[in-house]
């Protein structure tokens, strides 16, 4: 099988299995205000991620790689959406057009579309520092993505079974790009360890990438012929994995994403101490169903909605978000009393 259509493959599974909703923002209440003195005009949903300004919190996170044709359109379709909404995109990995450069095509088309937007480059931990510059320069990136997809590769056929300096190559790239450099998960969720990790390199921010959303090893046990189900049931969940990584001291800053399908969870994880919150199952699913325009109002009616939350609890800023009192409950209370963490503690803020 070759890469594109591995590729496509992934596509299709991902969008036929779905989200699992268990990522812990139902376990997430906002405490009602009943005297927020705010009004919506003065809400402000800038934010900075890795000394990147941005206009919205939300964007359009990796969600395809090398594909062809079929990539490059879904591609050029989000950066279009992308640019309409004024918020910032990543592309999937790029791997696949440093090696073959007819994939190269793919990538590029989100610039030609999007020249004055903030775009993320994309390349796995096995990436050399050559082969990082070579993806950013590619679509002129604002800043480069590591991805991390130990389960990913596991459960595949044909994945990777080495993952051994992996941090050193991470922390050799971020040292030499003149952008930032982000780590992400590939939703298993980065934890308390990783995150610690982390914090000890010149990367500029954590994508928690949690568990709860599009499952890329139920995706690859459906190309199996014999299943590797545990690791289907692996993983993090993103609210927990959002305060693990939050609670770090010194840490870079912290995106949230993993599962994310509205505006009430993007609000939840930023209340949690993430900067930013990216979405890429739900926007490629409106995509595919209903077309760009159908994407470009999604894109319009989250930004909205955001505000009207913000509004509703006295949040004027990203900043103040992250001083809301919140009730956590359930399963995700369990968890970060286990892990040492005072949930508590987010309902007397």
């Amino acid at each position: 099988m070759t890469r594109a259509q591995r590729k496509r493959d992934h596509i299709k599974y991902a969008l036929s299995t779905g989200q699992s909703r268990r990522t812990g923002f139902d376990d997430i209440e906002f405490v009602h205000q009943s005297l927020p003195d705010t009004s919506l005009e003065e809400v402000s949903i800038q934010t900075k991620i890795g000394g990147l300004s941005l206009s919205s919190p939300i964007f359009i996170n990796a969600m395809t790689g090398g594909g062809g044709k079929d990539t490059e359109r879904i591609n050029g379709q989000l950066a279009v959406a992308a640019r309409e909404a004024g918020v910032a995109m990543a592309v999937g990995s790029q791997m696949s057009a440093l090696k073959n450069p007819e994939e190269r095509q793919s990538f590029v088309i989100v610039r030609k579309l999007y020249k004055e937007g903030i775009i993320f480059a994309n390349l796995g931990s096995e990436a050399t520092v050559e082969q990082a510059e070579a993806a950013v320069h590619m679509i002129e990136a604002d800043a480069l993505q590591i991805h991390l997809n130990v389960i990913q590769e596991l459960t595949m056929p044909e994945g990777d079974r080495s993952f051994k300096g992996a941090l050193e190559r991470i922390e050799r790239i971020a040292e030499r790009l003149p952008v930032p450099v982000f780590v992400k998960e590939t939703g298993f969720g980065l934890g308390r360890e990783a995150a610690e990790k982390l914090a000890k390199l010149p990367v500029a921010a954590m994508d928690v990438s949690g568990f709860g959303g599009t499952n890329f090893a139920a995706v690859e046990n459906k190309r199996r012929a014999n299943k590797l189900d545990y690791f289907s049931h692996w993983g993090i969940p993103t609210a927990a994995a959002i305060i693990e990584c939050a609670a770090v001291d010194g840490g870079p800053d912290v995106i949230a994403s993993g599962g994310l399908q509205h505006s009430l969870d993007a609000a939840k994880s930023l209340a949690l101490g993430a900067a930013a919150a990216g979405m890429a199952g739900t926007f490629l699913k409106v995509l595919m169903d209903e077309g760009p325009e159908a994407l470009r109002d999604e894109l319009f009616a989250v930004h909205n909605d955001l505000k009207l939350i913000m509004c509703a609890v006295g949040a004027r800023s990203v900043t103040d978000l992250r001083q809301t009192p919140l009730i956590i409950k359930g399963e995700t209370f369990h968890r970060l009393h286990v892990r040492g963490y005072e949930p508590a503690a987010f309902s007397q803020r």
